[in-house]
């Protein structure tokens, strides 16, 4: 079993850091192929219930105009998801796209906030009036116009976003599709190109975090060291970017801990030179061997187990206080959270 680098002295971290590079790497857990639903998640025979009301109000997509795709749009709110869905659009591109063709100002904030509501409350219809419904029908009028036109002839060495299988050719591709189904070759294409559940891992990613940083603050409390947890993007005097938790508080920081999941190397390395700047921080004007406050750094995701020289530094800028979900429970005996226990 190899020691973790927060279980011996630094100097020994110091001395061959190698050693305990191996040994976080042996410890990082990734759970990537599990996701949280979160709020808003659509299920499939919500999602293929719009898809069917849609179908149903235009005749298999024999035509498909402003006023049937409004109207069913209004009563079925999830018809708005499938018809973006189509389009391969996310909510602010379709409102850039419908404002340019239309002249209509539709901000992306609106675009945002429509998607939201539609996918808290899918099957609740929606009022015919007020500034929502008339940029609504902006919004399903232009995409109706880009579904009939199909993708344009572009040159050789660019790809127009509508040329997939069921929008290139307008809507006799959308009809082929929806009365034979998708050749299998082409839909594994258009997931490669689009990566499988993106839309909705981009919208739960601070769920993952925030599990992370839950672990840790069930660890605290169970301690009972007192903390301060800070918000996203709070600005706190003497940081320029809020650490995640400042034991026992702002006024008197004495340790800091960063809370660090990715999947992804390159924003692992992004991860590790935050952490570093707050180590850096807590010795302006202080001997090294003393920091004003230590730095603990709390990390899961695959990614921090790719580059060994990220984990390297890490280990040196933290002292050895590295810790992931498999030993977080030794997070308070293994670092100066020792002292503000009380339980």
């Amino acid at each position: 079993m190899l020691k973790q680098p927060f279980e011996v002295p630094y100097s020994e971290v110091k001395a061959d850091p190698e050693i305990y590079v191996t040994a976080v790497f042996s410890s990082l857990v990734s759970e990537f192929l599990v996701m949280p639903k979160g709020e808003g998640f659509i299920d499939y025979p919500t999602f293929e219930a719009g898809y069917e009301k849609l179908k149903q109000a235009t005749a298999g997509f024999q035509h498909i105009t402003s006023d049937e795709a409004f109207a069913v749009a209004l009563k079925y709110p999830i018809v708005i998801i499938v018809l973006r869905s189509i389009l391969g659009f996310s909510p602010p591109e379709w409102a850039y796209v419908a404002s340019q063709r239309s002249g209509v100002a539709i901000t992306q904030g609106f675009a945002r906030s429509l998607d939201r509501k539609v996918r808290m409350q899918p099957t609740e219809p929606l009022k015919e009036q007020g500034v929502t419904s008339a940029r609504l029908k902006v919004l399903v009028d232009i995409a109706c116009q880009l579904l009939r036109e199909g993708a344009p002839t572009t040159d050789a060495a660019k790809l127009h976003r509508l040329q997939k299988a069921d929008t290139q050719k307008g809507l006799s591709s959308l009809r082929s599709l929806s009365a034979l189904g998708v050749p299998y070759a082409m839909l594994l294409y258009e997931r490669f190109l689009g990566r499988p559940f993106a839309g909705h891992r981009d919208s739960v990613s601070e769920l993952v975090g925030d599990n992370l940083e839950t672990v840790i603050e069930d660890t605290l409390s169970e301690a009972g060291v007192s903390y301060r947890k800070t918000k996203r993007a709070e600005r706190v005097p003497g940081f320029d970017q809020a650490p995640d938790f400042i034991i026992p508080s702002e006024f008197n920081p004495k340790v800091v801990i960063e809370a660090k999941i990715t999947e992804d190397d390159g924003t692992a390395r992004d991860k590790v030179t935050r952490i570093q700047h707050l180590c850096e921080l807590s010795l302006l004007g202080q001997r090294p061997d003393q920091p004003k406050f230590e730095v603990v750094a709390c990390i899961a995701g695959r990614g921090f187990g790719v580059r060994r020289e990220d984990m390297r530094k890490m280990l040196i800028a933290t002292r050895g206080k590295v810790f992931t979900l498999k030993n977080i429970s030794q997070l308070v005996d293994h670092t100066n959270l020792a002292a503000f226990r009380t339980k």
